[in-house]
């Protein structure tokens, strides 16, 4: 075994040794020669790791587009840009060898990967858009996965191919250049520094600044530079390629080598696929989040590759298993950390992206630059038995394409997403050489892992004080909880940060279906995109002759409904879908009178997707004559550069929308755009009509639809209040997706006062009734809904100003002036007059005297109701 160690390492010195003899440029040693040429090829090895992530992460953008973002689409395209790599690598690793010229091989590979860019800024979402009908509307989990992998595969396998052969030319190029034979993983390091560039450039960068499509062609610029630089080198190496290229005798068994390359490739992917899944749950979750996390694994990747070019170089078995070793121990200490990960992110938090970044490297960095040192002594071993490394790209490449699909369907299933990093470490043990030093070796991380696996899973779901978790469901992409707080209200989490809905919101879910419901004079189809706890599909299908039909992209979601269950799920329940929105409404065939969307957090990574004019009108096409679609809002959930951008989307395919509010709160304030299909004038007498119905009013009544003016005083601005409302600037596309790259304002959001957006919007949009209404009904109803809106404003306006959160009388002495401003302004504004008659009727057993005060003032302020003058009678005697 000694022997075999040692003859690589003379055998690299003798090829060397004819390199230098051999070279000899416009009569420049050989040296001098390999010195340039050497430092110029940095910048290029560089540039190429850019543009393929730079690519990847476009791609999966637009691949989430046509796919969807459940986890089988997600897996099934990362199985088939991996596939794309391995193929290019096995299939290009010959002809590299051979060529005479490896630079014109380079820049024709370049060349490809940019013309093909280019060419998928059409042809993705063509594809993307012809295979959605293909899927249908809820694919069985096979076939989505073989459409998500095939998609991928044949639509960017030119360029994925090319791709898998750069790499290999590269250091074909730099060993030349260098007269060294043992580079393999310094340029995989090079290489992975940039794309550890291209990852967070592309994201903070250049999609924010040109979109998807200008990003593809500044990532195609890139693959020319490269080109041209290295054309621009110089042709004078040729004629050493065939002893450079020498076979050196081999080190290990094949078959060990092949199984320890495809094993590490598997185990690697596997480990970022853990570790990203886990970071979601404390983490922002934006797409600042996911390149974070893919940059910090990438950087630690880099710097193991470089550190081991400059400091190990040797492959011998000792180096192979304390370097497996050692990366077990490293995903093993992350995950010893991962339980501590929700304190340091909520610090790091603070610091914005800065903070997300520092706590990826602390998540990855150790882990990741281990695997970046191991796999650049296997390249080295592959290129000393082999004489280049495509072939161990490519195996690599095939495990790292598995990856993902053993991971969300085993190991997460299986174990749980904490859990499953301990099998993935104990992998690399097992990888171990057959020699006595390897249980040296193990011994400290198999230790490590059994103490792991015998502690508790942690929980990394916050439950507040004198609150309980009551349920757990932890999926591949998600962590579903119900949680009970102090006060007895339970709510629906995801990934322990998004509440979707809880029992103390239920109210308002009804409101959320009823509104779009009773806009459409004889509703008899509803379709629910996004189902939260339930409560807004369940109260759709309360709409006497109404059919529902609920989509929700998350089965641990659904899995939990029952516990938000009440009686009114007695009817028959509503139709389930699991599965992607955006793909389901392109896929579905039916039309829907009315189609309700729900909630969708703007910052969360994905969810800016179904506010894009692409998506609206898909969803147009599913409207049936005469139908109306409904976008929720959540204000305060969102910046204002970003509501703008979604409502000009919006106006751009619903040019007669129109903005209403779902109720009156300042605390969780809801903005609905309504697109109807057809654009026509709101038809009063029918709405009246259905609020008369018996069967719809013991629905509606109790949620404060009791007269038309209780659902037209919601209403805030048709077409050109929102036109000039949302003013000039980007709409959100598929191309160009604003509110996705908004996502730091989004969650800075989070943190102002609640009701500061709304506030901004109602003070700049005035409601025009003649938008609203056809000239008979607007000429009777005109200046009572004027009165109406006025007095909403200014009881808005009010709710904002409450200081801090009063109690009792002090709440009374607080809010009462702003409630009696509203109610002098249209006394028909129920949600100011029931409050301050209810404010009276509680100050009766403690201050007498001011109920009195109170109810003279109310009588005062509304003197056409009478009933502060009825209690002022019976219990005053006033």
């Amino acid at each position: 075994m000694t022997t075999m160690q040692s003859d690589p390492d003379s055998g690299a010195m003798a090829s060397e040794g004819r390199f230098a003899a051999a070279v000899q440029i416009d009569g420049a040693p050989a040296a001098r020669y390999r010195q340039r040429f050497g430092w110029a090829l940095i910048p290029i090895v560089t540039a190429s790791g850019f543009a393929g992530l730079g690519y990847e992460i476009v791609w999966t953008r637009q691949l989430s587009l046509a796919l969807g973002t459940e986890m089988m689409a997600v897996l099934g395209a990362v199985a088939g840009f991996f596939g794309g790599l391995a193929i290019g690598a096995f299939a290009l690793d010959g002809p590299i060898r051979r060529a005479r010229s490896p630079r014109t091989v380079y820049a024709a590979l370049e060349a490809v990967i940019g013309l093909w860019g280019v060419v998928n800024v059409w042809l993705l979402p063509i594809a993307g858009r012809a295979l959605a009908p293909l899927l249908g509307t809820e694919p069985a989990p096979a076939l989505l996965w073989a459409a998500s992998f095939a998609l991928p595969t044949l639509v960017l396998l030119p360029a994925t191919v090319a791709m898998g052969g750069t790499l290999t030319v590269l250091e074909r190029m730099m060993r030349e250049a260098r007269g060294d034979a043992r580079v393999s993983a310094g340029v995989y390091g090079a290489n992975t520094a940039g794309a550890v560039a291209g990852t967070l450039v592309s994201t903070f960068v250049l999609i924010p600044a040109f979109g998807l499509s200008g990003t593809l062609v500044c990532l195609a610029g890139v693959n020319v530079l490269c080109a041209l630089g290295t054309l621009a080198l110089g042709r004078d190496s040729d004629r050493t390629m065939a002893a450079a290229d020498e076979a050196r005798p081999g080190t290990i068994g094949e078959l060990r080598l092949i199984i320890t390359l495809f094993a590490t490739g598997l185990l690697g992917i596997g480990f970022e696929v853990l570790v990203v899944r886990l970071a979601a749950q404390v983490m922002q979750d934006t797409v600042y989040t996911f390149a974070g996390l893919l940059a910090a694994y990438l950087l630690g990747t880099s710097a193991g590759g470089l550190i081991w070019q400059r400091a190990g170089r040797h492959t011998r078995d000792g180096h192979l298993g304390w370097l497996l070793a050692a990366t077990a121990l490293a995903c093993l200490t992350t995950a010893c950390l991962a339980p501590y990960i929700a304190r340091i992110a909520e610090t790091a938090v603070e610091a914005g992206i800065v903070g997300e970044l520092a706590v990826a490297m602390a998540l990855f960095l150790m882990p990741s630059t281990a695997m970046g040192a191991l796999f650049g002594l296997l390249a080295q071993r592959v290129r000393d038995q082999r004489g280049s490394l495509g072939w161990a790209v490519g195996i690599n490449s095939i495990g790292a394409s598995m990856a993902p699909l053993l991971t969300a369907q085993f190991l997460i299933p299986a174990f749980g997403a904490w859990l499953a990093l301990i099998p993935i470490a104990l992998g690399y043990l097992l990888l171990l050489p057959f020699r006595r030093a390897a249980l040296v070796w193990a011994a400290a991380p198999a230790i490590l892992a059994l103490a792991l696996w015998v502690r508790p899973t942690p929980s990394l779901i916050r439950v507040p004080p004198g609150g309980g978790l009551l349920a757990v469901r932890e999926g591949p992409m998600v962590t579903a909880s119900v949680v009970d707080d102090a006060s007895g209200a339970r709510y629906l989490e995801v990934n322990g940060r998004f509440r979707m809905g809880g029992t103390s919101s239920v109210r308002s879910d009804y409101r959320q279906a009823m509104l779009p419901l009773l806009l459409h004079p004889a509703p008899h189809r509803a379709l629910f995109l996004g189902i939260g706890t339930g409560a807004t599909v369940v109260g759709g299908s309360q709409m006497p002759g109404v059919t529902v039909r609920g989509v929700e992209l998350s089965r641990e979601v659904v899995e939990l409904l029952p516990w938000f269950a009440s009686p009114a799920t007695a009817r028959p329940a509503p139709r389930l879908a699991v599965a992607d929105a955006r793909r389901f409404v392109a896929a579905d065939s039916d039309q829907y009178d009315v189609i309700v969307a729900d909630l969708f957090h703007p910052a969360l990574d994905g969810s800016g997707s179904l506010y894009t004019v692409e998506h609206f009108e898909a969803v147009k096409k599913r409207l049936s004559p005469g139908g109306v679609f409904c976008q929720w809002l959540p204000l305060y959930q969102l910046d204002l550069p970003s509501l703008r951008a979604i409502v000009r989307a919006f106006l751009e395919v619903y040019p007669e929308g129109s903005a209403w509010l779902n109720h009156y709160s300042v605390r969780t304030p809801m903005l609905a755009l309504i697109g109807p299909r057809d654009g026509s004038n709101l038809d009063l007498a029918a709405l009246a009509a259905q609020l008369r119905d018996p069967a719809v009013s013991s629905v509606v009544r109790p949620l404060g639809f009791e007269a038309p003016i209780d659902l037209l005083g919601q209403y805030l601005g048709g077409p050109r209040a929102l036109s000039a409302f949302a003013g000039e600037g980007p709409r959100n596309t598929d191309d160009y997706p604003f509110v996705t790259f908004d996502a730091r304002r989004n969650v800075s959001a989070l943190t102002a006062p609640p009701w500061s957006l709304l506030l901004a919007v109602t003070r700049a949009m005035r409601p025009d009734p003649a938008e609203l209404l056809a000239a008979p009904q607007r000429d009777a109803l005109g200046d009572r809904l004027g009165a109406y809106w006025q007095a909403r404003n200014r009881f808005l306006e009010a709710g904002a100003a409450l200081p801090g959160d009063p109690r009792g009388s002090a709440l009374i002495g607080a809010a009462s002036p702003g409630l009696l401003d509203a109610i002098r302004l249209s006394s028909e504004f129920d949600p100011a007059y029931g409050p301050l008659i209810g404010m009276a009727k509680s100050l009766m057993a403690s201050d007498r005297a001011g109920a009195a005060r109170l109810l003279r003032e109310i009588n005062d302020a509304a003197p056409s109701r009478g009933e502060a003058r009825e209690l002022l009678a019976r219990e005053f005697g006033q």
